[in-house]
Protein backbone atom coordinates (compact mmCIF):
# COMPACT_ATOMS: atom_id res chain seq x y z
CA UNK A 1 0.00 0.00 0.00
CA UNK A 2 1.31 3.45 -0.92
CA UNK A 3 0.49 6.73 0.84
CA UNK A 4 2.14 10.14 1.04
CA UNK A 5 2.43 12.70 3.80
CA UNK A 6 -0.31 15.30 3.55
CA UNK A 7 0.26 19.01 4.32
CA UNK A 8 -0.42 18.51 8.04
CA UNK A 9 1.23 15.12 8.48
CA UNK A 10 2.58 14.60 12.01
CA UNK A 11 5.22 11.95 12.48
CA UNK A 12 4.85 9.44 15.31
CA UNK A 13 6.56 6.35 16.64
CA UNK A 14 5.36 2.86 15.83
CA UNK A 15 6.00 -0.16 18.10
CA UNK A 16 8.83 -2.25 16.70
CA UNK A 17 12.45 -2.08 15.64
CA UNK A 18 13.91 0.52 13.36
CA UNK A 19 15.29 -0.46 10.00
CA UNK A 20 18.78 0.77 9.14
CA UNK A 21 18.66 3.83 6.93
CA UNK A 22 19.51 3.15 3.31
CA UNK A 23 20.23 5.37 0.36
CA UNK A 24 20.57 4.49 -3.29
CA UNK A 25 20.57 5.99 -6.75
CA UNK A 26 18.28 4.45 -9.34
CA UNK A 27 18.37 5.10 -13.07
CA UNK A 28 15.02 4.30 -14.69
CA UNK A 29 14.83 2.87 -18.19
CA UNK A 30 11.87 3.04 -20.52
CA UNK A 31 11.02 3.76 -24.13
CA UNK A 32 11.03 7.41 -25.08
CA UNK A 33 7.22 7.47 -25.00
CA UNK A 34 7.18 5.72 -21.57
CA UNK A 35 5.43 2.52 -22.62
CA UNK A 36 6.57 0.62 -19.52
CA UNK A 37 5.28 3.26 -17.17
CA UNK A 38 1.96 3.27 -19.03
CA UNK A 39 1.70 -0.42 -18.13
CA UNK A 40 2.64 0.26 -14.47
CA UNK A 41 6.03 -1.41 -15.05
CA UNK A 42 9.34 -0.03 -13.83
CA UNK A 43 12.81 -1.12 -14.87
CA UNK A 44 15.68 0.45 -13.01
CA UNK A 45 19.35 0.01 -12.26
CA UNK A 46 19.83 0.50 -8.52
CA UNK A 47 23.24 1.38 -7.09
CA UNK A 48 23.57 1.57 -3.25
CA UNK A 49 25.27 4.79 -2.18
CA UNK A 50 27.29 3.08 0.57
CA UNK A 51 28.88 0.29 -1.43
CA UNK A 52 27.22 -2.98 -2.27
CA UNK A 53 26.43 -4.56 -5.59
CA UNK A 54 24.45 -2.77 -8.26
CA UNK A 55 21.35 -4.61 -9.49
CA UNK A 56 18.71 -4.37 -12.17
CA UNK A 57 15.16 -4.48 -10.83
CA UNK A 58 12.00 -5.14 -12.83
CA UNK A 59 8.75 -4.37 -11.01
CA UNK A 60 5.46 -5.55 -12.50
CA UNK A 61 2.53 -4.08 -10.57
CA UNK A 62 -1.07 -5.07 -11.06
CA UNK A 63 -4.18 -4.81 -8.89
CA UNK A 64 -2.20 -3.96 -5.79
CA UNK A 65 0.21 -6.91 -6.19
CA UNK A 66 3.86 -6.72 -7.13
CA UNK A 67 5.92 -9.20 -9.12
CA UNK A 68 9.61 -8.44 -9.03
CA UNK A 69 12.70 -9.80 -10.76
CA UNK A 70 16.30 -8.88 -10.05
CA UNK A 71 19.57 -9.34 -11.96
CA UNK A 72 23.16 -8.52 -11.02
CA UNK A 73 24.64 -5.47 -12.74
CA UNK A 74 28.38 -6.20 -12.82
CA UNK A 75 28.88 -3.42 -15.37
CA UNK A 76 26.75 -0.42 -14.29
CA UNK A 77 27.42 1.23 -17.64
CA UNK A 78 25.81 -1.57 -19.64
CA UNK A 79 22.22 -1.52 -20.79
CA UNK A 80 19.32 -3.55 -19.37
CA UNK A 81 19.64 -7.37 -19.28
CA UNK A 82 18.32 -9.23 -22.31
CA UNK A 83 16.03 -11.29 -20.06
CA UNK A 84 14.37 -8.14 -18.74
CA UNK A 85 13.92 -6.72 -22.25
CA UNK A 86 12.36 -10.00 -23.37
CA UNK A 87 9.86 -10.03 -20.50
CA UNK A 88 8.54 -6.56 -21.41
CA UNK A 89 8.61 -7.01 -25.19
CA UNK A 90 4.82 -6.76 -25.55
CA UNK A 91 5.03 -3.26 -24.09
CA UNK A 92 8.19 -1.99 -25.79
CA UNK A 93 7.56 -3.65 -29.21
CA UNK A 94 11.30 -3.49 -29.87
CA UNK A 95 11.63 0.24 -29.15
CA UNK A 96 14.99 0.83 -27.43
CA UNK A 97 15.12 1.11 -23.66
CA UNK A 98 16.89 4.32 -22.67
CA UNK A 99 17.60 6.10 -19.40
CA UNK A 100 14.70 8.49 -18.74
CA UNK A 101 15.25 9.66 -15.16
CA UNK A 102 17.53 9.32 -12.14
CA UNK A 103 16.12 9.18 -8.61
CA UNK A 104 18.04 9.31 -5.35
CA UNK A 105 16.16 7.63 -2.50
CA UNK A 106 16.74 7.78 1.26
CA UNK A 107 14.74 5.11 3.06
CA UNK A 108 13.95 4.87 6.78
CA UNK A 109 11.33 2.84 8.54
CA UNK A 110 10.31 0.37 11.17
CA UNK A 111 9.27 -3.28 11.38
CA UNK A 112 6.02 -3.10 13.34
CA UNK A 113 5.83 -5.83 15.99
CA UNK A 114 2.91 -7.27 17.94
CA UNK A 115 3.65 -9.78 20.72
CA UNK A 116 6.97 -10.68 19.12
CA UNK A 117 5.54 -11.11 15.61
CA UNK A 118 6.70 -8.96 12.68
CA UNK A 119 3.36 -7.62 11.47
CA UNK A 120 4.40 -5.24 8.71
CA UNK A 121 7.10 -2.90 7.46
CA UNK A 122 6.36 0.82 7.33
CA UNK A 123 8.96 2.76 5.37
CA UNK A 124 9.24 6.38 4.31
CA UNK A 125 11.07 7.09 1.06
CA UNK A 126 12.44 10.59 0.57
CA UNK A 127 12.96 10.80 -3.20
CA UNK A 128 14.93 13.38 -5.15
CA UNK A 129 14.83 13.69 -8.92
CA UNK A 130 18.35 14.59 -10.00
CA UNK A 131 20.43 15.29 -13.07
CA UNK A 132 23.98 16.49 -13.63
CA UNK A 133 23.10 19.96 -12.34
CA UNK A 134 21.51 18.93 -9.04
CA UNK A 135 18.03 18.30 -7.61
CA UNK A 136 15.13 18.96 -9.95
CA UNK A 137 12.27 17.89 -7.68
CA UNK A 138 11.60 15.96 -4.47
CA UNK A 139 8.69 14.12 -2.86
CA UNK A 140 7.98 11.54 -0.16
CA UNK A 141 6.12 8.23 -0.14
CA UNK A 142 4.98 6.01 2.71
CA UNK A 143 4.82 2.28 2.06
CA UNK A 144 3.13 -0.33 4.24
CA UNK A 145 4.21 -3.87 3.34
CA UNK A 146 2.77 -7.00 4.95
CA UNK A 147 5.25 -9.20 6.85
CA UNK A 148 3.85 -12.02 9.03
CA UNK A 149 0.62 -10.25 9.94
CA UNK A 150 -2.64 -10.22 8.03
CA UNK A 151 -4.61 -7.68 6.04
CA UNK A 152 -6.40 -6.46 9.18
CA UNK A 153 -3.08 -5.38 10.67
CA UNK A 154 -2.26 -3.43 7.51
CA UNK A 155 -5.67 -1.73 7.54
CA UNK A 156 -5.13 -0.78 11.20
CA UNK A 157 -1.79 0.80 10.36
CA UNK A 158 -3.35 2.59 7.40
CA UNK A 159 -6.06 4.10 9.61
CA UNK A 160 -3.45 5.33 12.07
CA UNK A 161 -1.34 6.88 9.32
CA UNK A 162 -4.38 8.60 7.84
CA UNK A 163 -5.33 10.03 11.23
CA UNK A 164 -1.82 11.48 11.36
CA UNK A 165 -2.38 13.21 8.01
CA UNK A 166 -1.27 10.69 5.39
CA UNK A 167 -3.26 10.76 2.14
CA UNK A 168 -3.51 8.56 -0.94
CA UNK A 169 -0.42 8.41 -3.08
CA UNK A 170 -0.62 9.78 -6.58
CA UNK A 171 -1.02 6.26 -7.96
CA UNK A 172 1.45 6.72 -10.77
CA UNK A 173 4.77 4.81 -10.81
CA UNK A 174 7.72 6.74 -9.42
CA UNK A 175 9.04 7.42 -12.90
CA UNK A 176 5.85 9.26 -13.90
CA UNK A 177 5.91 11.24 -10.67
CA UNK A 178 9.50 12.18 -11.39
CA UNK A 179 8.70 13.31 -14.91
CA UNK A 180 5.29 14.71 -13.93
CA UNK A 181 3.86 12.70 -16.82
CA UNK A 182 0.46 11.17 -17.30
CA UNK A 183 -0.12 7.61 -18.44
CA UNK A 184 -1.13 7.47 -22.09
CA UNK A 185 -3.65 5.01 -23.47
CA UNK A 186 -5.62 4.67 -20.24
CA UNK A 187 -8.15 7.42 -20.65
CA UNK A 188 -11.88 7.10 -20.25
CA UNK A 189 -13.34 4.25 -22.19
CA UNK A 190 -15.57 5.02 -25.10
CA UNK A 191 -19.25 5.04 -24.37
CA UNK A 192 -20.20 2.06 -26.57
CA UNK A 193 -19.84 -1.42 -25.13
CA UNK A 194 -17.85 -2.95 -28.01
CA UNK A 195 -15.13 -0.30 -28.03
CA UNK A 196 -14.86 -0.46 -24.24
CA UNK A 197 -14.59 -4.26 -24.31
CA UNK A 198 -11.96 -4.23 -27.06
CA UNK A 199 -9.81 -1.76 -25.13
CA UNK A 200 -10.26 -3.62 -21.86
CA UNK A 201 -9.12 -6.92 -23.36
CA UNK A 202 -6.23 -5.29 -25.21
CA UNK A 203 -4.97 -3.95 -21.88
CA UNK A 204 -5.43 -7.40 -20.33
CA UNK A 205 -3.20 -8.90 -23.04
CA UNK A 206 -0.46 -6.41 -22.18
CA UNK A 207 -0.95 -6.88 -18.42
CA UNK A 208 -0.58 -10.66 -18.53
CA UNK A 209 2.04 -11.03 -21.26
CA UNK A 210 5.01 -10.57 -18.88
CA UNK A 211 3.63 -13.18 -16.47
CA UNK A 212 3.19 -15.61 -19.37
CA UNK A 213 6.84 -15.16 -20.32
CA UNK A 214 8.01 -15.68 -16.72
CA UNK A 215 6.02 -18.91 -16.53
CA UNK A 216 5.70 -18.95 -12.72
CA UNK A 217 1.94 -18.59 -12.42
CA UNK A 218 -0.34 -20.63 -14.74
CA UNK A 219 -3.15 -18.13 -14.14
CA UNK A 220 -1.16 -15.41 -15.89
CA UNK A 221 -1.07 -17.48 -19.05
CA UNK A 222 -4.73 -18.43 -18.57
CA UNK A 223 -5.76 -14.76 -18.38
CA UNK A 224 -3.48 -13.84 -21.30
CA UNK A 225 -5.06 -16.53 -23.47
CA UNK A 226 -8.54 -15.60 -22.26
CA UNK A 227 -8.06 -11.96 -23.24
CA UNK A 228 -6.95 -12.91 -26.76
CA UNK A 229 -9.76 -15.44 -27.16
CA UNK A 230 -12.38 -13.02 -25.87
CA UNK A 231 -11.10 -10.21 -28.08
CA UNK A 232 -11.31 -12.45 -31.16
CA UNK A 233 -14.85 -13.50 -30.26
CA UNK A 234 -15.87 -9.89 -29.62
CA UNK A 235 -14.67 -8.98 -33.10
CA UNK A 236 -16.77 -11.84 -34.49
CA UNK A 237 -19.85 -10.96 -32.44
CA UNK A 238 -19.47 -7.29 -33.26
CA UNK A 239 -19.38 -7.77 -37.04
CA UNK A 240 -22.68 -5.90 -37.53
CA UNK A 241 -21.14 -2.88 -35.78
CA UNK A 242 -17.72 -2.74 -37.46
CA UNK A 243 -16.08 -3.08 -40.84
CA UNK A 244 -16.09 -6.86 -41.36
CA UNK A 245 -12.87 -7.04 -43.39
CA UNK A 246 -11.10 -4.99 -40.71
CA UNK A 247 -12.43 -7.20 -37.89
CA UNK A 248 -11.65 -10.48 -39.64
CA UNK A 249 -8.11 -9.29 -40.38
CA UNK A 250 -7.51 -8.60 -36.70
CA UNK A 251 -8.97 -11.96 -35.71
CA UNK A 252 -6.65 -13.70 -38.14
CA UNK A 253 -3.62 -11.78 -36.86
CA UNK A 254 -4.35 -12.88 -33.28
CA UNK A 255 -5.11 -16.50 -34.09
CA UNK A 256 -1.49 -17.83 -33.95
CA UNK A 257 -0.98 -16.31 -30.50
CA UNK A 258 -4.15 -17.94 -29.23
CA UNK A 259 -3.04 -21.29 -30.62
CA UNK A 260 0.43 -21.05 -29.03
CA UNK A 261 -1.03 -20.11 -25.66
CA UNK A 262 -3.60 -22.91 -25.85
CA UNK A 263 -0.85 -25.53 -26.26
CA UNK A 264 0.65 -24.62 -22.90
CA UNK A 265 -2.66 -23.94 -21.18
CA UNK A 266 -3.93 -27.42 -22.07
CA UNK A 267 -0.87 -28.96 -20.42
CA UNK A 268 -1.31 -26.72 -17.35
CA UNK A 269 -4.88 -27.99 -16.95
CA UNK A 270 -3.87 -31.62 -17.50
CA UNK A 271 -1.01 -31.32 -15.02
CA UNK A 272 -3.20 -29.81 -12.31
CA UNK A 273 -5.92 -32.43 -12.86
CA UNK A 274 -3.47 -35.35 -12.80
CA UNK A 275 -1.85 -34.14 -9.59
CA UNK A 276 -5.24 -33.86 -7.93
CA UNK A 277 -6.51 -37.21 -9.23
CA UNK A 278 -3.29 -39.07 -8.40
CA UNK A 279 -3.76 -38.28 -4.71
CA UNK A 280 -6.81 -40.56 -4.63
CA UNK A 281 -5.16 -43.56 -6.31
CA UNK A 282 -4.24 -46.77 -4.44
CA UNK A 283 -0.68 -46.89 -3.11
CA UNK A 284 0.97 -48.68 -6.05
CA UNK A 285 -0.73 -46.58 -8.73
CA UNK A 286 -0.07 -43.40 -6.75
CA UNK A 287 3.64 -44.26 -6.61
CA UNK A 288 3.65 -44.83 -10.37
CA UNK A 289 1.83 -41.57 -10.99
CA UNK A 290 4.95 -39.58 -10.09
CA UNK A 291 6.53 -40.78 -13.35
CA UNK A 292 3.41 -39.75 -15.27
CA UNK A 293 3.26 -36.29 -13.72
CA UNK A 294 6.98 -35.75 -14.31
CA UNK A 295 6.64 -36.63 -18.00
CA UNK A 296 3.76 -34.20 -18.42
CA UNK A 297 5.71 -31.50 -16.56
CA UNK A 298 8.64 -31.92 -18.95
CA UNK A 299 6.31 -31.51 -21.88
CA UNK A 300 4.88 -28.40 -20.31
CA UNK A 301 8.37 -26.94 -19.80
CA UNK A 302 9.28 -27.58 -23.44
CA UNK A 303 6.00 -26.06 -24.59
CA UNK A 304 6.62 -23.01 -22.36
CA UNK A 305 10.05 -22.44 -23.95
CA UNK A 306 8.52 -22.75 -27.43
CA UNK A 307 5.76 -20.31 -26.45
CA UNK A 308 8.17 -17.64 -25.21
CA UNK A 309 10.18 -17.99 -28.42
CA UNK A 310 7.02 -17.65 -30.51
CA UNK A 311 5.86 -14.56 -28.62
CA UNK A 312 9.23 -12.94 -29.34
CA UNK A 313 8.85 -13.28 -33.10
CA UNK A 314 7.96 -10.33 -35.37
CA UNK A 315 4.45 -11.63 -36.19
CA UNK A 316 3.36 -11.27 -32.55
CA UNK A 317 4.79 -7.77 -32.20
CA UNK A 318 3.11 -6.83 -35.49
CA UNK A 319 -0.24 -8.19 -34.24
CA UNK A 320 0.02 -6.09 -31.07
CA UNK A 321 0.86 -3.00 -33.11
CA UNK A 322 -2.18 -3.56 -35.31
CA UNK A 323 -4.33 -4.11 -32.26
CA UNK A 324 -3.11 -0.93 -30.55
CA UNK A 325 -4.17 1.14 -33.54
CA UNK A 326 -7.42 -0.77 -33.98
CA UNK A 327 -8.74 -0.38 -30.43
CA UNK A 328 -7.86 3.32 -30.43
CA UNK A 329 -10.07 3.93 -33.46
CA UNK A 330 -12.32 0.96 -34.33
CA UNK A 331 -13.76 1.05 -37.84
CA UNK A 332 -17.42 1.34 -36.97
CA UNK A 333 -20.46 0.67 -39.13
CA UNK A 334 -24.01 1.86 -38.44
CA UNK A 335 -27.26 0.00 -38.14
CA UNK A 336 -26.12 -3.45 -36.98
CA UNK A 337 -27.72 -5.55 -34.25
CA UNK A 338 -25.72 -7.74 -31.86
CA UNK A 339 -29.00 -9.27 -30.65
CA UNK A 340 -29.43 -10.77 -34.11
CA UNK A 341 -25.94 -12.25 -33.82
CA UNK A 342 -26.94 -13.99 -30.57
CA UNK A 343 -30.00 -15.53 -32.22
CA UNK A 344 -27.98 -16.56 -35.28
CA UNK A 345 -25.25 -18.21 -33.18
CA UNK A 346 -27.84 -19.98 -31.07
CA UNK A 347 -29.65 -21.32 -34.12
CA UNK A 348 -26.31 -22.68 -35.33
CA UNK A 349 -25.77 -24.34 -31.93
CA UNK A 350 -29.28 -25.82 -32.08
CA UNK A 351 -28.63 -27.35 -35.51
CA UNK A 352 -25.42 -28.93 -34.25
CA UNK A 353 -27.18 -30.36 -31.20
CA UNK A 354 -30.04 -31.78 -33.28
CA UNK A 355 -27.57 -33.60 -35.49
CA UNK A 356 -25.70 -35.20 -32.59
CA UNK A 357 -25.75 -38.99 -32.58
CA UNK A 358 -27.05 -40.89 -29.56
CA UNK A 359 -23.42 -41.40 -28.57
CA UNK A 360 -21.80 -38.34 -30.13
CA UNK A 361 -18.15 -38.17 -31.06
CA UNK A 362 -15.88 -36.11 -28.85
CA UNK A 363 -15.18 -33.77 -31.76
CA UNK A 364 -18.89 -33.13 -32.31
CA UNK A 365 -19.40 -32.12 -28.68
CA UNK A 366 -16.38 -29.85 -28.89
CA UNK A 367 -17.89 -28.21 -31.98
CA UNK A 368 -21.11 -27.58 -30.04
CA UNK A 369 -19.12 -26.07 -27.19
CA UNK A 370 -17.37 -23.60 -29.50
CA UNK A 371 -20.68 -22.57 -31.08
CA UNK A 372 -22.26 -21.94 -27.67
CA UNK A 373 -19.19 -20.00 -26.59
CA UNK A 374 -19.64 -17.66 -29.54
CA UNK A 375 -23.29 -17.15 -28.68
CA UNK A 376 -22.35 -16.44 -25.07
CA UNK A 377 -19.77 -13.78 -25.96
CA UNK A 378 -22.26 -12.12 -28.30
CA UNK A 379 -24.85 -12.15 -25.50
CA UNK A 380 -22.40 -10.58 -23.06
CA UNK A 381 -21.72 -7.83 -25.57
CA UNK A 382 -25.45 -7.28 -26.07
CA UNK A 383 -25.98 -7.30 -22.30
CA UNK A 384 -23.36 -4.57 -21.90
CA UNK A 385 -25.40 -2.56 -24.41
CA UNK A 386 -28.46 -3.10 -22.16
CA UNK A 387 -30.32 -5.44 -24.51
CA UNK A 388 -33.09 -7.09 -22.52
CA UNK A 389 -32.78 -10.77 -21.63
CA UNK A 390 -29.13 -11.19 -22.58
CA UNK A 391 -27.73 -11.52 -19.06
CA UNK A 392 -29.76 -14.62 -18.31
CA UNK A 393 -28.92 -16.17 -21.66
CA UNK A 394 -25.19 -15.58 -21.18
CA UNK A 395 -25.34 -17.13 -17.72
CA UNK A 396 -27.01 -20.30 -19.01
CA UNK A 397 -24.66 -20.46 -21.99
CA UNK A 398 -21.71 -20.38 -19.61
CA UNK A 399 -23.23 -23.30 -17.68
CA UNK A 400 -23.38 -25.39 -20.86
CA UNK A 401 -19.89 -24.27 -21.83
CA UNK A 402 -18.58 -25.36 -18.41
CA UNK A 403 -20.16 -28.82 -18.76
CA UNK A 404 -18.70 -29.36 -22.20
CA UNK A 405 -15.42 -27.78 -21.07
CA UNK A 406 -15.11 -30.49 -18.43
CA UNK A 407 -15.69 -33.05 -21.17
CA UNK A 408 -13.04 -31.48 -23.41
CA UNK A 409 -10.52 -31.34 -20.53
CA UNK A 410 -11.01 -35.09 -20.09
CA UNK A 411 -10.55 -35.64 -23.84
CA UNK A 412 -7.27 -33.70 -23.85
CA UNK A 413 -6.05 -35.48 -20.71
CA UNK A 414 -6.82 -38.83 -22.34
CA UNK A 415 -4.75 -37.91 -25.40
CA UNK A 416 -1.82 -36.79 -23.25
CA UNK A 417 -1.95 -39.90 -21.04
CA UNK A 418 -1.97 -42.27 -23.99
CA UNK A 419 1.00 -40.56 -25.61
CA UNK A 420 2.92 -40.44 -22.31
CA UNK A 421 2.24 -44.13 -21.67
CA UNK A 422 4.52 -45.09 -24.55
CA UNK A 423 7.43 -43.25 -22.88
CA UNK A 424 7.13 -44.87 -19.44
CA UNK A 425 9.30 -47.72 -18.19
CA UNK A 426 8.15 -48.80 -14.74
CA UNK A 427 5.17 -51.21 -14.63
CA UNK A 428 3.57 -49.27 -11.81
CA UNK A 429 3.62 -46.15 -14.01
CA UNK A 430 1.59 -48.00 -16.65
CA UNK A 431 -0.84 -49.05 -13.90
CA UNK A 432 -1.16 -45.39 -12.93
CA UNK A 433 -1.93 -44.42 -16.53
CA UNK A 434 -4.64 -47.07 -16.72
CA UNK A 435 -6.24 -45.81 -13.51
CA UNK A 436 -6.05 -42.19 -14.60
CA UNK A 437 -7.56 -43.04 -17.98
CA UNK A 438 -10.46 -44.61 -16.13
CA UNK A 439 -10.98 -41.35 -14.28
CA UNK A 440 -11.07 -39.42 -17.56
CA UNK A 441 -13.73 -41.77 -18.92
CA UNK A 442 -15.79 -41.20 -15.78
CA UNK A 443 -15.47 -37.42 -16.25
CA UNK A 444 -16.63 -37.70 -19.84
CA UNK A 445 -19.64 -39.82 -18.88
CA UNK A 446 -20.65 -37.36 -16.15
CA UNK A 447 -20.36 -34.40 -18.55
CA UNK A 448 -22.36 -36.18 -21.25
CA UNK A 449 -25.06 -36.99 -18.69
CA UNK A 450 -25.23 -33.34 -17.54
CA UNK A 451 -25.27 -31.82 -21.02
CA UNK A 452 -28.92 -32.44 -22.09
CA UNK A 453 -30.41 -30.68 -19.08
CA UNK A 454 -28.03 -27.73 -19.35
CA UNK A 455 -28.78 -27.45 -23.07
CA UNK A 456 -32.56 -27.52 -22.56
CA UNK A 457 -32.35 -24.67 -20.06
CA UNK A 458 -30.34 -22.62 -22.54
CA UNK A 459 -32.58 -23.46 -25.47
CA UNK A 460 -35.67 -22.56 -23.46
CA UNK A 461 -34.08 -19.21 -22.64
CA UNK A 462 -33.32 -18.58 -26.30
CA UNK A 463 -37.01 -18.85 -27.19
CA UNK A 464 -37.88 -16.03 -24.81
CA UNK A 465 -35.01 -14.02 -26.29
CA UNK A 466 -36.69 -14.18 -29.67
CA UNK A 467 -39.77 -12.52 -28.22
CA UNK A 468 -37.88 -9.88 -26.26
CA UNK A 469 -35.40 -8.60 -28.86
Amino acid sequence: MRLRPGPGFSRFELPGRELPEQSSTSTYYDTEDLRLAAGSITLRQCVPDEGGAAVWQLDLRRDGDRLEREWDAPDPGAGPPEDAARIVLAHTRGHPLVAVATLRTRRAGVVVEDVGVDVARVVVDAIEVVDGRGTLDEFEEIRVELAEGDSRAVRKLERRLRRAGAVDADGRPEILLALDASIGGHGAEAGDSLTAALRRNYRAILDHDPGTRLGDDPEELHDHRGAIRRLRELLRAGRPLVDRTWADGLRQALRPAGRELANVRDLDVVLADLQRQAASLPDMERAGSTDVVERVRRRRDRAQAELVAALSEPWYVSALNRLEVAVAEPRREKGGSVAKVVRKEHRRSRRLVRHLADDPADTDLHRVRKAIKRARYAAELADAARVSGMHGYAKRAKAVQDVLGEHQDAVVATEVLRSVDAELERPMAHLAVAALLGMQEARKRAARAAFPKAWRRLDDRSRSLTRET
